[in-house]
């Protein structure tokens, strides 16, 4: 694999506000904006198209996922609620009031029978995704600060909090272990191998943990993260750690060496929020109001407009 020195982009603007995150639908052909005006849009990035607008919040929209079918979307916002959503009306199907602070995250399991929320009141609750009941099925309050990032595999729940503590729920024999990495944490990423956890944290850093032990295999610096929660993920199975950063670039880091192979240049200060591709070399990423999608191989290679 190998990167464009000059990868083509396209943007456009989302009419949001500021867009607090941008994610994929499973599929990588459609994809998510969450915004500071209240509202979620599903576009068709390739091709500038707005979808859908999924208005119902009553404050900021922070994160959002889409099921596994891409039938429905889950939301979080700084209002406390949880919102459940059909994708193709763009109607409201459940509203979910069981924080008493802003949800930061929501997530749902791979097969998208429960759903997950993390919020500012330092809870991580679990609810049934398939029942009626609006009270969480399992709440999980180990952490003493601001839960900033949940996520989730087969077996674990994985969660990042202010409190400078990683935790990782084993849903099979009902344990949790928690390891402290004196900073406050912002975000985190199973790798693909479900081996490891990518953890953001704000001293400017991101840490490589080994999930069985604990034990930081790798660092990664040179980005600015003090403020804010950064976005991270892993491309081309696992070669190469990206994070957005304080600074207006993204970095992109060789997962074996730890250095950054390449910087995309934003025309904004902050890159809090990124989403990689499931299947190809692409990137989204969002500063402010804007959208950008990133073809990263291929020199001279341009999107479809």
């Amino acid at each position: 694999m190998k990167f464009s020195p000059n990868p083509s982009f396209i943007s456009l603007n989302c009419n949001q506000g500021a867009v607090r995150k941008v994610l994929y639908n499973a599929e990588g052909e459609y994809c998510l904006t969450c915004g500071s005006n209240k509202t979620i849009k599903l576009w068709n990035p390739k091709k500038k198209l707005l979808l859908q607008t999924y208005s119902g919040h009553g404050a900021e929209v922070m994160d959002a996922d889409c099921s596994c079918d891409s039938s429905q979307i889950v939301s979080g916002s700084q209002d406390k609620t949880v919102i459940i959503w059909d994708v193709s009306t763009g109607a409201p199907v459940r509203r979910y009031r069981a924080h008493i602070g802003t949800v930061n995250c929501v997530c749902f399991n791979e097969d998208s029978s429960v759903f997950i929320s993390g919020s500012l009141d330092g809870t991580v609750k679990i609810y049934d995704a398939k029942g009626h009941s609006r009270e969480p099925i399992q709440i999980l309050d180990e952490a003493k600060d601001s839960i900033s990032m949940v996520a989730v595999n087969d077996h674990e729940i994985a969660s990042v909090s202010l409190d400078n503590h990683v935790r990782r729920y084993d849903i099979r024999k009902g344990v949790m272990e928690a390891d402290c990495l004196y900073c406050p944490l912002t975000y985190l990423k199973f790798t693909n191998d479900d081996q490891c956890i990518l953890v953001s944290c704000q001293n400017s850093s991101i840490k490589l943990l080994d999930k069985s032990s604990g034990s930081i295999l790798a660092e990664f610096k040179g980005h600015i993260n003090k403020k804010y929660r950064i976005d991270n993920g892993l491309l081309c199975n696992d070669s190469y750690v990206v994070s957005g950063s304080e600074d207006g670039n993204i970095y992109i880091w060789s997962l074996l060496e730890g250095k950054v192979e390449h910087r995309l240049k934003h025309s904004h200060n902050v890159v809090h929020t990124l989403c990689i591709h499931p299947s190809n070399l692409e990137l989204l990423s969002a500063a402010d109001n804007t959208l950008y999608l990133w073809n990263l191989e291929g020199e001279g290679e341009q999107f479809e407009e």
